[in-house]
């Protein structure tokens, strides 16, 4: 298997609270809580695990309250080439409803110094050195500008490995500029990126389109409960998941991207690949945690996954 770096630059702390149905403004009794150490790469990381990869870890982490993080990491074998931080990492609130719906509230996190900036820049060589592929995944925290992370990514680049690129905002317009290996917004992400002021189907895959010719080699877009879309070389493909009980979307994106990423780098067919990739991300959001727990489930929904041809 693979041994793959993955940078989350703005980890969090996620408390997730259950319950039947939000009702702003009013006293809201929650049916159960957890607590876990979480951000995009790091979900990223725990699935690629699950698939049998060796993982490295880096980014920013607040030097105050690493512990959750650190059992993370020896629980799941990573290496840990986080540069800390002072300060917190910042916590998050999922409020997740019985119907599926999850209200996020974001902490801002610590602030990043240059001298933290500089420690993760001159950190890289020793820590890409043979691996296999890079993922940089997540929002940019406090101290890190958009110029400094297309930097970041540019250096990163240079290596020549392949180089997997998820985030929002700012950050994935700085990204897209320099056409990394592969991509992976959903409808939301995508069409702010590309100036798109209505995302109906038509105009997101043309959009995606536009990346893939532009150098962007792989272009997975994320549709929720519609599937996912993906563009690489020589195909355009659709794959629509199975029907499940939704109990939170979160990490499912991020699921998509690491199954999507442990076929490319296993050398499968793109359908093969696409088709356990969606079912990976179906399963994610029939459960709450990271990571695939359920092997008998999940063949179930790969086989349930419908992929076809894109016009």
């Amino acid at each position: 298997m693979a041994r793959i770096l993955c940078l989350t630059l703005n980890p969090a702390l996620d408390l997730t609270l259950n319950l039947e149905q939000l009702q702003p403004g009013a006293v809201n009794r929650c049916q159960g809580l957890s607590s876990r150490a979480a951000g995009k790469g790091l979900n990223v990381a725990q699935v690629l695990a699950d698939l049998g990869h060796r993982v490295t870890v880096s980014g920013f982490l607040g030097a105050a309250n690493p512990q959750a993080f650190e059992r993370l990491f020896e629980r799941r074998g990573f290496v840990d080439a986080f540069v800390r931080v002072p300060g917190e990492t910042r916590s998050n609130i999922k409020l997740a409803e019985r119907d599926g719906r999850v209200t996020d509230l974001n902490g801002p996190g610590p602030q990043v110094e240059a001298e933290h900036r500089a420690a993760l820049l001159e950190a890289l060589e020793p820590i890409v050195v043979g691996h296999d592929a890079i993922v940089v995944a997540g929002s940019l925290p406090q101290g890190v500008s958009p110029e400094w992370f297309a930097a970041l990514l540019r250096r990163l680049q240079a290596f020549g490995l392949p180089l997997a690129l998820d985030s929002s905002g700012a950050g994935l317009r700085a990204g897209l500029a320099l056409s990394p290996w592969l991509v992976k917004p959903n409808e939301e992400e995508l069409a702010e990126a590309c100036g798109l002021e209505a995302f109906d189907s038509a105009a997101l895959l043309t959009a995606a389109l536009r990346l893939h010719r532009q150098g962007v080699e792989h272009v997975l877009l994320s549709r929720g409960a519609a599937g996912v879309c993906w563009l690489g070389p020589g195909f355009a493909l659709q794959a629509t998941p199975p029907s499940v009980r939704v109990a939170s979307t979160v990490g499912a994106g991020d699921s998509l991207l690491a199954a999507t990423l442990h076929g490319l780098l296993s050398g499968w067919p793109a359908e093969r690949t696409l088709r356990l990739a969606t079912a990976i991300a179906a399963q994610a959001v029939t459960q709450f945690g990271i990571g695939i727990h359920d092997r008998e489930q999940l063949a179930r929904l790969e086989a349930g996954v419908a992929v076809k041809t894109l016009a």
